[in-house]
This record gives structure tokens, sequence and C-alpha cells, in this order.
């Protein structure tokens, strides 16, 4: 009995969820459905490319030899396929797309009706991740990403660089005072990052040079909770334009030491893998981006 598509797109499916019945979700089909096609095509290959116990799998030699192979030919598939669409110059298919939620909340959310109404055949999946993920392993095709990239087997296309601005609610100002200058915020309660210290160096100049370092009394792991903490009045926070442009507007969020401020752009990257030839639906999302942004 020959392989066919299917097999190998469970196959996929299966290690990259982790587990059968993450994969069963994923691909729309029952756990047993999912074991009896890993088990059709371990006997089609006459091999064993799982070790399965209770608790996790792993890759036989033979699995990781199929796995790589797989992931060719699928790709190979919708490149494939995607020739066809771009001949017909209506991109459609699945695009994952990957950001931090402030990203998505206030920069992709207020335009997706738009883009949904200029591409329909295309269909949005949007996530949430503040890291760099396995692109391969999370099926995404693109990630936005804001701050300074490290270096990675990834390629990164600039959208744009954005302000950042110290802020504070009228509230808290009034109970605490303003800051006068960056030395005053250690008497103040600052609002910082969890797990990413380059966002707890803010662009003001001091003495020291143009980065202050600061020790925040909350800390979180999301720049959408942060902006929440500032708006209840629970400190100062260091936050992108892009997130707090309207809060500033409406009079929510105040900003302080405007004049020490660097300059400093966070820059904003679309990521992918070097090897990617970017599909029709790609390059129309990041076009259209672009032009919001």
């Amino acid at each position: 009995m020959e392989i066919n598509s299917d097999d190998l797109k469970t196959f996929v499916a299966v290690i990259d969820s982790g587990t059968l019945g993450a994969a069963a979700r994923h691909l729309g089909l029952t756990t047993s459905a999912v074991s009896r096609t890993l088990s059709r095509l371990e006997e089609k290959l006459a091999t064993t490319l799982l070790t399965r116990t209770t608790r996790r799998m792993e890759l036989t030699d033979e699995g990781r030899l199929l796995l790589n192979q797989a992931r060719s030919i699928l790709a190979a598939m919708d490149e494939a396929e995607e020739a066809i669409r771009v001949r017909r110059q209506r991109p459609s298919g699945r695009l994952r797309i990957d950001a931090a939620s402030p990203f998505i909340l206030h920069v992709i959310v207020p335009h997706v009706a738009e883009f949904r109404a200029l591409y329909p055949d295309i269909t949005l999946e949007l996530t949430s991740n503040d890291q760099i993920a396995d692109l391969l392993e999370h099926r995404t095709d693109i990630a936005i990403r804001v701050g300074e990239l490290t270096d990675s087997p990834l390629h990164a296309r600039p959208l744009r660089s954005g302000p950042m601005a110290i802020l504070a609610s009228p509230d808290y100002l009034k109970k605490h005072g303003v800051p006068k200058k960056p030395a005053d915020l250690a008497q103040h309660q600052t609002l910082g990052f969890l797990q990413y210290e380059t966002g707890n160096s803010w662009p003001l100049r001091h003495d020291g040079g143009e980065w202050l370092a600061i020790t925040p009394a909350i800390l979180a792991s999301s720049g959408e909770t942060l902006r929440a903490l500032a708006l209840a009045g629970q400190g100062i926070a260091c936050l992108s334009e892009f997130m707090t442009q309207k809060d500033i507007a409406a009079g929510m969020l105040v900003p302080v030491l405007g004049k020490y401020y660097t300059g400093y752009q966070r820059p904003i990257h679309a990521v992918y893998y070097r090897n990617t030839q970017l599909s029709r639906r790609i390059s129309c999302f990041l076009e259209f981006l672009q032009q919001k942004m």
C-alpha cells in the first residue's frame, strides 16, 4: 500500500500538537481515528515511527527521517496549490499570524473587517505569544515582533518603528505627584515586565546615560496588563505609542518626563523562515498592515 497526503498530514499534526488528542482536535477527527491512521502508516512503511508511553511520545530515527520528508512534501503541495491561486489573483487559504496581545488588540483587530472585505477567501488565525516561538511547531505563517530581534534562523521584514512614552493616570499623579526628573522614579511605583528585562530599561537621559533601569513595584508578562494597571492608577509604565495613543488623547493616561525621552523608536518586524517563499496571502497581509501602520 502507498502512503498518501492525509497520512503525512496526520503524522505531522501528531508531532506538532504533542498528543493524539490535540492532533485529533486540530484535524477535526476522533483520537481513535488518528491512532488508526498512525498504525496504518507504520504498517505501510513496515517500521516504527513513534515510541508511545502513557505520558509521552518520541520519534524513532525512521520517524525523524519521515518527518523531515513529510514537511517538505506538504510544503511543496501547499506551494503548488498557492501557485494556482495566485494565477487566479484571488489570495485564499489559512493565514496564521502570531503577535503579542497588545499588537493584536490595538493594531490588527481594528482593521480585520476591512482586510476581510478585501480578501474574503483568506481565513485568519490570530494567536498571542510574546516570544519568538518555533513557527513550524506552532504552524505559524508569520509572527509580528515588537522590539530588538536576536539572531535566529528567521527572516525579518521591518514594518515600522514606534515611539515609547512614560505614562501614568491622572489619579496616580494627583496622589503621588509628577516626577520632575528620571531619578524621581525611584520614589514612585513603576510597572515593569516579567521575564523581559529589556523592557525594564527605559529610554530616558540621566546622569548615568540614556537608559534608566527601573525596579518595578508590580511585574506582568504582558504589555496589555501593564496598560490596564497604569489606567487603574497603580503606577508609572513605559509603553509603546501604538497601544496608548487613544488613552493619551482621551486624557486617561498622561505622559511624564517627556523632555528626558531619548527619542528611541522601538522596531516592529514581521518574521518568517528564511527559506519561505512568501505566498500571496502573506504578502498581501503585510502590505495591508504596513499601509495601516
